[in-house]
């Protein structure tokens, strides 16, 4: 059998595939597809304090290898999570991590604080990259002094593990990777999606309502793949590679380049059982090259460079 299992600090995952947020719902969306307890870990649709609609359709686009959307967040808010989707989530046999985001760093520490609660809860992803929120989201994200301040103020009052999720739309993302290291987090996420648009020229308009979006899919996954390596390079904590992952071959460019975990997005609204077949393939592959520990893998292109 070969070894999969990673940590983020002391919290033990069985194995490094985890569903990304915003792409997997609350889960039980796929338990008629697979068994979501075979996953490492999932991590369920963005939470924010209040409900949000969210933006006015259209909100997503199709795009050559890849989609933009401008969902906006859409969720019912953190009193409804915890009384009606919390207690389905207890079922699974894995990891489940909350994504929260805020339209101020109060919005964020008390999003924090109402999970400290939540026993089957290990980790939160704290997003502060969304590029389609208005208030908020990418703002944080993409300025290193409000970066280290929210990472700060969740840190504080945070008793779970914290994920910090980077945005691509910065200069130099080694040095926002090294802010919220500095700050406490445990492990950080990349990439989110990149800001890009869409015109619809049969309408002559933009495809979206919100006229830009949030780019995702395999047309990403050379950029995240970059920012993975420069980032696993940078820092001591996990990095959990996210970005146009959609087949195991494309995962294990991602261990190669040093990220010791990855999350599946776009390729579950194509094939609602991809992760499960990325899980597969990745052992496979591991097997075939006779490694029995996938750390093994973990930043090996980096021994010849």
């Amino acid at each position: 059998m070969v070894k999969l299992d990673f940590k983020i600090g002391n919290l033990h995952f069985k194995n490094p595939v985890l569903a990304a947020s915003g792409t997997f719902g609350y889960g039980s969306e796929f338990d008629d597809f697979i068994d979501v307890s075979r996953l490492g870990g999932i991590i369920v649709k963005g939470t924010t304090l209040e409900p949000r609609e969210g933006n006015p359709y259209p909100r997503m686009a199709e795009t050559p290898s890849g989609m933009l959307n401008a969902v906006g967040l859409q969720n019912k808010g953190i009193d409804y999570f915890v009384d009606n989707i919390y207690p389905h989530l207890q079922e699974y046999n894995t990891n489940v991590i909350v994504n929260i985001n805020g339209s101020c760093i109060d919005d964020y520490v008390a999003l924090a604080e109402r999970i400290n609660s939540l026993r089957r809860i290990p980790a939160i992803e704290l997003n502060i990259s969304c590029p389609n929120v208005k208030m908020g989201g990418m703002t944080f994200g993409i300025n290193p002094a409000s970066t280290r301040e929210v990472t700060k103020a969740v840190r504080s009052v945070c008793k779970k593990k914290l994920i910090v999720k980077l945005s691509p739309n910065v200069t130099n993302i080694i040095d926002f990777a090294r802010i919220v290291e500095e700050e406490g987090a445990d492990s950080v996420s990349l990439i989110n999606t990149l800001v890009g648009m869409s015109v619809d020229i049969k309408n002559m308009r933009p495809s979206l309502s919100t006229v830009t979006g949030g780019l995702s899919g395999p047309a990403i996954k050379p950029v995240a793949l970059r920012m993975v390596w420069q980032v696993a390079k940078a820092v001591k904590i996990p990095v959990i590679g996210v970005g146009g992952i959609t087949t195991a071959d494309s995962a294990i460019e991602f261990f190669l380049a040093g990220a010791s975990a990855i999350q599946v997005g776009t390729a579950s609204f194509i094939d609602p059982q991809a992760s499960l077949k990325i899980l597969e393939g990745i052992e496979n592959y591991l097997d075939s090259k006779g490694f029995s520990d996938i750390k093994d893998i973990i930043g090996y292109i980096n021994r010849d460079l």
